[in-house]
């Protein structure tokens, strides 16, 4: 659901030198979290999170629209802090995360909606199926990282994800189409390398 990471573009609406190329950033993991929720019986709000995923993240700061993000998410690190419930999901009547165990989110289009604001537009792929999905991108922040002493960048994204676009309509509409998913995360411009 989420290559949400798609949302880093976002920093390159700030600031950059004349005939910036893109570049690269890499995930900070120990401050960044993947998650989502949805609606129990309207009774509740059921969170979770993937702990396990990848992204490859490049930004223009001169021209934002050439900007990327490739996100992949281990389907099988889905952690609701209920195994029962885990074990559930993962199974065919949702995720069937033994037969497609990686979702995938793909940037096509990178716009600034708002000063610190980005629409990041892509494909995500969930089961082997592709729609397109909007992620709304908040720069959080952009500058010199004040410990690790190098190009930093965070940002705060959001999409909603209707799961049974995804084959994955069970309970519907008791339990939630409609999945928020969220990713928070610091990243740092990636050491060059020869």
């Amino acid at each position: 659901m989420i290559r949400i990471a798609a949302s880093a573009i976002a920093f390159s609406l700030l600031a950059g030198s004349a005939f910036a190329q893109p570049i690269a950033y890499d995930f900070d993991k120990s401050h960044a979290n993947l998650s989502f929720t949805y609606n129990h019986l309207g009774y509740s709000t059921t969170d979770g999170r993937f702990g396990n995923w990848e992204g490859a993240l490049l930004i223009d700061k001169e021209t934002p629209s050439n900007s990327s993000i490739e996100f992949t998410i281990d389907v099988t690190s889905l952690d609701t802090f209920w195994a029962d419930r885990d074990n559930h999901l993962k199974s065919a009547d949702f995720f069937d995360a033994a037969k497609f165990p990686k979702a995938t989110f793909k940037s096509t289009k990178v716009e600034q909606t708002g000063e610190n604001q980005l629409e990041v537009s892509g494909d995500l792929t969930i089961k082997d199926i592709t729609k397109p999905a909007t992620l709304t991108v908040n720069v959080t922040a952009m500058g010199e990282h004040p410990m690790a002493k190098k190009p930093a960048a965070g940002f705060a994204v959001t999409t909603v994800v209707k799961r049974s676009d995804y084959g994955m309509d069970m309970f519907v509409p008791y339990v939630g189409d409609e999945v928020t998913v969220t990713f928070h995360a610091e990243t740092l411009k990636t050491e060059a390398t020869n």
